[in-house]
């Protein structure tokens, strides 16, 4: 974000540590699209002054989004009283996504456009966000594949692009990965990127402002559309019809379309039936939940650009129990290399649980049985079905042994009811397999510690 004047470190930390409460509060597409093009200018006698680059867009954040950017204010200067946004009219030229010079991600891609009143066609792109960064696995393995293909050919393969998934999955990652590789290698190709929620807004400012016939040209001369979050037009009928036949118009034009959303085509709600049958023309991709091997890989590499040394411990300990999105698993692993490098302690199991102890208590539960099974199961790549088989390969015995230690010291069940919930075993296995793995933990330090993961996980 840039400024007029040089602002006071203190005032520019304020606002850093804000633009991160305002994404939580409303998901990083809208703080892109509608926050993050604010310019700070000041802050004096109660009031901070913003400009914003267009009239629509200031009417817009103090319309939906003024209450939150006040509540974060005043909670670090309590002082404050009002928020004031001018409008900035800028003299520098339009950038284009297709221009040959490297674009700063924290610019917006205009399209030809530089008129006050006027946003950039294209959101900004996230540095961070390439092929080279985005960690493969399962998961989301047919996404990548199919994202790279398209981004490296010059025709449509499959149009549209669908990719799809839950929050903070790695769609967004994927979209900015492509256009940022399409501009590396096609450069002339025309590219527009943004949200639905953006391409929905400038379809409503054209209405307004009866230009829908640039808008239109605008959007059907491109090479290829990207939409992030298409979800977000559901219920909207006049935006769904626009989109519709934009959409028709770049794929009769061999032009190549790339949409994401939280749910494939056919399970969005509210969503045209013409419309879920365009989108599910090519290839829909689904990325899938996190695996453990998979969370632990993105924290290595994350952690690779560190200058903070991540014991192995930890790493895993962050895999297993931050199984909700890499969003929150990344967030996880920069706080607690943060405390370290500002406290000046060493980074552990008990620190990491101390520092983490909101975000482990928001999932705390009564643990039970199946939980640990399911964990153990994931831990060392064997099915729950083998669990309660009587095969007694090792690689099978050992992690059985383990689930039952694990459901003695951490549930309140009696042995035999161990016992039944492991395919029937008796209160004289059960008994065994405790006493088991207590000396097996005596004499093997390796194998303690992984019962030591195992509990903390499934405690925190």
């Amino acid at each position: 974000m840039t400024h007029s004047q040089p602002l006071h470190p203190l005032l520019t930390e304020q606002w850093q540590q804000i633009c991160m409460k305002l994404t939580q509060d409303f998901g990083e597409a809208a703080f892109k699209s509608w926050i993050s093009p604010l310019e700070l200018v000041s802050v004096e006698n109660g009031c901070v002054h913003f400009n914003a680059p267009s009239r629509f867009m200031k009417d817009w954040i103090l319309a939906h989004y003024s209450e939150r950017l006040c509540f974060h204010w005043v909670s670090v200067m309590p002082s404050l009283t009002r928020i004031e946004i001018g409008i900035k009219i800028s003299s520098k030229p339009a950038i284009k996504l297709t221009d040959n010079q490297p674009v700063s991600s924290d610019l917006i891609i205009n399209n030809e456009e530089s008129d006050e009143d006027r946003e950039g066609m294209s959101a900004a792109l996230d540095s961070r966000f390439t092929f080279e960064n985005f960690v493969v696995g399962k998961p989301n393995e047919l996404a990548y594949a199919a994202a790279l293909r398209v981004a490296e050919s010059e025709t449509p393969l499959f149009n549209p692009l669908f990719l799809y998934g839950g929050v903070g999955l790695g769609k967004t990652h994927l979209m900015h990965a492509i256009a940022w590789h399409i501009k590396k290698i096609h450069p002339n190709r025309k590219v527009i990127y943004l949200s639905a929620e953006k391409f929905m807004y400038q379809f409503i400012r054209a209405l307004r402002y009866k230009d829908t016939v640039a808008f239109k040209e605008q959007f059907r001369n491109v090479d290829v559309l990207m939409i992030d979050d298409v979800q977000f037009i559901s219920g909207k009928d006049t935006t769904q019809e626009e989109f519709f036949h934009t959409f028709n118009a770049l794929v009769d034009n061999n032009r190549q379309v790339i949409i994401s959303a939280d749910k494939s085509p056919a399970d969005l709600e509210k969503m045209e039936e013409r419309l879920k049958s365009r989108l599910g023309w090519g290839l829909v991709a689904d990325i899938h939940p996190t695996t453990y091997e998979l969370r632990l890989g993105i924290l290595q590499a994350k952690a690779d650009g560190m200058e903070v040394k991540i014991p192995k411990d930890v790493m895993e300990f962050l895999a297993f129990k931050i199984t909700s999105n890499i969003r929150e698993l990344e967030g996880a692993l920069n706080r607690i290399v943060a405390h370290a490098t500002l406290v000046g302690r060493n980074i552990t199991l008990d620190t990491t649980q101390e520092v983490l102890r909101d975000l482990l208590r928001s999932n705390d539960r009564r643990i039970t049985i199946e939980d640990i099974q399911k964990r153990v199961c994931e831990f060392y790549n064997v099915k729950i079905s083998d669990l309660l088989s009587g095969r007694r390969l090792q690689n099978i015995a050992r992690p059985r042994q383990v689930a039952i230690y694990l459901s003695k010291i951490m549930t309140s069940k009696s042995l035999p009811e161990i016992g039944r919930k492991f395919g029937g075993r008796d209160h004289t296995t059960v008994l065994h397999s405790v006493r088991k793995v207590q000396e097996t933990c005596e004499k093997d330090r390796e194998f303690s510690n992984d019962i030591d993961i195992l509990r903390r996980s499934l405690e925190a």
